[in-house]
């Protein structure tokens, strides 16, 4: 699944703004409020399903939950 879409299916209920920039040769980072939670630059590689929700949880409000759960 695509890390926008992945967050999007599980988190659109607190989302205020989602902003997506295109980079160059299929290379991204994700930042949530000034702060890079993942980066494809740096791994090498594409971030694995769930592995970037995982990354943004703990920047959540307490308490939140996952759409649907």
């Amino acid at each position: 699944m695509r890390v926008s879409d992945e967050i999007m299916a599980n988190y659109h209920h607190v989302i205020d703004e989602l902003t997506l920039v295109t980079g160059s040769k299929g290379v991204f980072d994700v930042v949530v409020d000034g702060e890079r939670i993942y980066s494809k630059h740096e791994t090498g590689r594409q971030a694995d399903d769930g592995e970037v929700l995982t990354a943004l949880e703990p920047l959540l409000p307490a308490g939140t939950q996952r759409y649907g759960t």
